[in-house]
């Protein structure tokens, strides 16, 4: 994975999740993107966890609660100004984002397990609480 940034869209997988997006006029990917999270058994492979970062800031953002700008969140920026009046997340998936950040951040995440071996760690699990304290 090509990784430039600690924060969710700094990573190829979130690029290319942010793209296909824009496929869909409404929540069904950022649905089918936490369920993976939370569906997958055993280990939650690092590019569902990246992409359920992304899906999680899809909720914040739609909510008035996103993070920084960036030339990386733009596509993501574009879509959710785009619906943003008319589309509020639905409380099941912001349940749905909780319990999908807790499994990014566990022991059974290769996401969080990748991090830790970087000298970033700290600053992507910032990143991440960050995110939580914004849904």
């Amino acid at each position: 994975m090509g990784t430039w940034s600690v924060d969710a869209f700094g990573n190829d997988y979130a690029q290319d999740w942010a793209e296909d997006l824009h496929e869909t006029g409404n929540l069904d990917a950022v649905e089918d993107t936490l369920n993976t999270a939370l569906d997958t058994p055993g280990e939650l492979d690092a590019p569902f966890g990246a992409e359920a970062l992304v899906a999680i800031e899809v909720l914040a953002r739609l909510q008035g609660k996103g993070g920084p700008r960036s030339e990386d969140s733009a596509s993501v920026d574009e879509w959710v100004e785009a619906r943003k009046p008319k589309a509020k997340p639905r409380a099941d998936l912001a349940d749905k984002a909780a319990r999908a950040l807790e499994r990014i951040l566990s022991e059974e995440s290769e996401l969080r397990a990748l991090w830790e071996e970087s000298e970033h760690y700290e600053a992507w699990r910032a990143s991440v609480e960050d995110l939580r304290a914004r849904l």
